[in-house]
């Protein structure tokens, strides 16, 4: 039996079980992350710590980009922490032979389903402040963060009558792959978006660093779309009806929208491009004009020397 049939074998072998004892206080601990990330932007952020890092760079920007700026940090460094804390629960689960009522480390009495109802919180929290504090979004992005919100609780509050769903442990399972790529295929883009903003002019960098997040998200929609299709087939049994029509519609929809991020950075990266040459042009011809003065300065010189030689001596 090839690996990816025991995996398959492996989630279909999955118990049916509550995702996590903390499931109905959702709503608590989104609240709790939401105050978080208000007290980290107002009085951390904004306070002093974003003007003491990055001074006038900051200061000089549109009130437009500061939002965006100050929003690409906090979601950076949320991805950070969620990939750190639910890297293990996840592959362990999804994977490998745990369960949700796997206890996250030896003797303790939080499961990894706690971890991962937590961080699915902590996801949709910097969503639910993205749609909020930004100025400007695009309306792709409106819409890949409204489903994400929608799907991620809906996936959670289904689970607390599993006898009436009875596949809501393993859409659950899907939301997290779906999570998972987003976080690594989307980190690169904010370091993209934060380094613009501190370096405009350095054209060369900027172009390969807007090319390698347009690789990594256009490399994440497919390795997504891989493991997300694998996990619908292993799982095509278990499925009921509304998830079997529902859940490709929503992975194209999730789908469409990573791609447009991959266009938008190519596009960005043809414009650092087309600066460089610019760059490139201004260059060579002032490295003309420069030849040009120097033989005009060599042929006065020379002239000046003839004039000397030929002058009569008195």
């Amino acid at each position: 039996m090839t690996i990816v049939a025991r995996h398959g074998a492996n989630l279909r072998e999955k118990p049916l079980e509550p995702i996590s004892k903390l499931a109905p206080f959702s709503a608590l601990i989104i609240s709790i992350i939401l105050v978080v990330f208000f007290l980290v932007r107002f009085y951390v952020l904004e306070g002093f710590l974003i003007r003491k890092v990055y001074g006038s760079i900051f200061t000089d920007m549109s009130e437009l980009n500061r939002r965006g700026f100050v929003n690409h940090h906090i979601a950076g460094v949320t991805k950070i922490i969620i990939l750190a804390i639910a890297a293990y629960p996840f592959v362990d689960i999804t994977f490998c032979h745990g369960t949700f009522n796997t206890p996250f480390a030896y003797g303790s009495t939080v499961t990894m389903g706690d971890i991962l109802v937590v961080v699915a919180q902590m996801l949709i929290a910097m969503y639910i402040f993205e749609l909020l504090y930004r100025s400007k979004l695009s309306p792709v992005a409106v819409l890949h963060h409204v489903g994400t919100i929608l799907i991620g609780q809906s996936a959670i509050a289904i689970s607390l009558k599993l006898a009436r769903e009875p596949d809501a442990d393993i859409e659950f399972i899907l939301c997290t792959v779906w999570g998972a790529f987003d976080i690594v295929s989307e980190f690169c883009p904010h370091i993209a978006i934060i380094l613009y903003r501190v370096f405009p002019q350095r054209h060369l960098f900027l172009s390969r660093l807007f090319l390698l997040s347009c690789i990594t998200t256009a490399t994440g929609t497919f390795c997504e779309t891989i493991v997300t299709m694998w996990l619908f087939g292993s799982l095509w049994n278990r499925w009921e009806i509304a998830f079997k029509v529902a859940t490709p519609l929503l992975h194209i929809a999730f789908s469409a929208a990573q791609i447009h991020g991959s266009l938008v950075f190519w596009r960005m990266y043809r414009r650092q491009q087309r600066f460089l040459a610019e760059e490139c042009a201004e260059d060579v011809e002032k490295s003309k004009d420069e030849v040009v003065e120097s033989a005009q300065a060599q042929t006065v010189d020379v002239s000046a020397s003839r004039e000397e030689l030929t002058r009569p001596v008195t």
